[in-house]
């Protein structure tokens, strides 16, 4: 079994993790992003839908002869509540694994070092059943070390037919292979182009003070900040904290719709910045405007996130940024503190371009929660029991169940509504909410419809909770609205190796944080030549060749495309 790191397929995968769309052979194209329709390609191959048969499903299966030993991932977060070990576990071996002579074992994986754990594990020989992932670049780097067998799509679809279907029905069928050979079952996402769940806390009460909106431009934002500091409100109302890591800088906005094919293939993708592009230039740009502005944290650059919470809980900042959730602790601490302070939550109103062509587009979740795999030591028939373990917790009475308990136990039905009881210190005590283990088959809880979904999960118990509510519910309809207006893609998916993006991303990472901290702080003037030479340095650093290899891979026909 091969030990190897990253290696090739890392680097597809950490734009493939990303993509929606359903891969099929396309026609090459050329450097300018132009069809060339005389050449063909079917390098990229549909997956085709598996026919379920009649007797497919629960119906079908048998109790086995011997006893299957079925071990699956659990995360290990810390706390107080064994993972391998509770009432949940034996909840699922009592009426589950009971039913089917299928012995269900947690292998705790701490979230933290989920590489290096599953390295030792297949190190030992004792790889889990199941090896499933939220990254595409992990399950990839196991299926280019060894750890991972096939997938057969249609033993899938005849133990677990409601799982399959799932997967077809979410779109996600073409993303469950990996350079031409399929690996994965992937679970469902909702809502995976609306991010209506990761919130924008503002002080609304200084608006109403000052007699302003909520800015929806730049311009705007910068008198907002403006009358904030001139009313002596706070100091630096943009706050600020240091950029560094995978993921930081989104471009979206900054892009010209619709966007040119070939650019969003070759540098559309977020987890390596685009320095380089006239996209970042603008945002960096603009950084450098509040910086130079005084609206900025002069010290940003050594300061974390958590420094921003607590400036937001102390009244120096104007916004906080968070998933949703009944209860949050900065949200806690806020209100303990600012006893008549008011609060709101941005609302996209839809899309919104300013006069810089500059607009409110977002980056959609990847369309698949969960990615689940097998092991290739795994036998046929713990494969098997992998699959209708899958099957059997996709089941709404099951599913319901191990999301929320029993009602009058762990939850209490309020309006109609299943809200939660505090279990901390119960039998019934929950880690991570038990998502870590229903995660297998959806990535969050859903009632089915967006209002219950909402109310379920917006911030209760607060000054300003009614408002949250109706805020959540506004900005969730000018997603939707979003999403339909063109400016909302999802990232390039590659079926081939990128490489470079292997071999250079962590350079090009310290890089950046380097590169930006000098443009977001020299003068205005200095900016133009700045960001070109760093950019020509940058490109020297790698991002050319991430760029050569992404375009090439493009060219013939290795990608997926923008949506017509």
């Amino acid at each position: 079994m091969k030990k190897n790191t990253l290696q090739k397929v890392l680097s597809a995968s950490l734009v493939g993790a990303m993509a929606i769309s359903m891969l099929a052979g396309c026609g090459n194209k050329t450097a300018s992003g132009s069809s060339d329709n005389s050449t063909e390609t079917d390098s990229i191959k549909e997956v085709e839908q598996v026919e379920v048969q009649a007797e497919a499903g629960m119906a079908s299966w048998t109790k086995f002869d011997e006893t299957v030993t079925l071990q699956v991932p659990v995360y290990d977060r810390g706390g107080e509540v064994d993972v391998t070990s509770n009432y949940w576990t034996k909840w699922i071996q009592e009426n589950f694994g009971d039913q089917y002579n299928i012995n269900v074992e947690y292998v705790a994986i701490p979230r933290g070092d989920v590489l290096n754990a599953y390295a030792n594990l297949a190190n030992s020989g004792s790889l889990p059943t199941i090896l499933m992932e939220y990254d595409f670049p992990k399950q990839a780097q196991w299926a280019d070390d060894g750890y991972l067998q096939e997938l057969d799509l249609e033993q899938l679809a005849q133990i677990a037919p409601t799982y399959y279907q799932m997967i077809v029905d979410q779109g996600n069928l073409q993303n469950t292979a990996l350079n031409g050979k399929t690996y994965f079952a992937l679970a469902e996402r909702p809502y995976w182009n609306n991010t209506y769940n990761y919130a924008t806390f503002y002080r609304v009460d200084w608006l109403e003070q000052l007699g302003l909106e909520y800015p929806q431009t730049f311009a705007d934002r910068l008198n907002v900040y403006k009358a904030i500091k001139d009313a002596g409100l706070c100091e630096y109302p943009a706050g600020g904290s240091k950029i560094t890591g995978a993921g930081v800088d989104q471009n979206y906005a900054f892009r010209t719709y619709p966007q040119d094919e070939y650019t969003w293939a070759t540098t559309g993708d977020y987890a390596i910045p685009a320095l380089s592009t006239e996209a970042q230039k603008k945002l960096i740009q603009r950084e450098n405007q509040l910086f130079n502005d005084g609206y900025l944290n002069p010290e940003f650059y050594t300061r974390e996130t958590t420094d921003n919470e607590a400036d937001f809980i102390a009244g120096k900042c104007f916004e906080y940024k968070a998933y949703i959730a009944p209860s949050i602790a900065v949200l806690d601490s806020f209100y303990e503190q600012n006893k008549d302070a008011k609060l709101a939550i941005a609302v996209c109103p839809g899309l919104v371009v300013d006069e810089e062509g500059v607009s409110n587009s977002y980056r959609p979740n990847n369309g698949f929660g969960m990615m689940v795999s097998f092991s290739a030591t795994a036998t046929e028939d713990q494969v098997k029991a992998g699959m209708m373990y899958m099957e059997w917790l996709m089941q709404p009475e099951n599913l319901f169940t191990f999301q929320y308990g029993f009602e009058g136990q762990t939850f209490d039905y309020v309006d109609g509504l299943p809200v939660m009881r505090d279990l901390s210190k119960t039998e019934y005590a929950m880690a991570n909410n038990n998502k870590d283990y229903w995660c297998i088959v959806v990535e969050s809880k859903t009632l089915g419809e967006i209002e219950k979904d909402v109310k379920l999960n917006a911030p209760v118990n607060y000054p300003d909770s009614d408002d949250f509510y109706t805020q959540l519910l506004e900005n969730y309809n000018g997603m939707v609205a979003m999403a339909d207006s063109g400016y909302v893609n999802s990232d390039c998916n590659f079926a081939v190796a990128i490489t470079a993006v292997t071999d250079y991303q962590q350079v090009l990472l310290d890089k950046y944080s380097e590169y930006r901290t000098k443009l977001t702080t020299c003068s205005t003037d200095e900016f133009d030549a700045l960001y070109e030479q760093y950019s020509q340095e940058y490109l020297d650093a790698g991002y050319q060749a991430v760029i050569d290899e992404r375009g090439e891979a493009y060219n013939n026909g290795y990608t997926s495309k923008l949506p017509q």
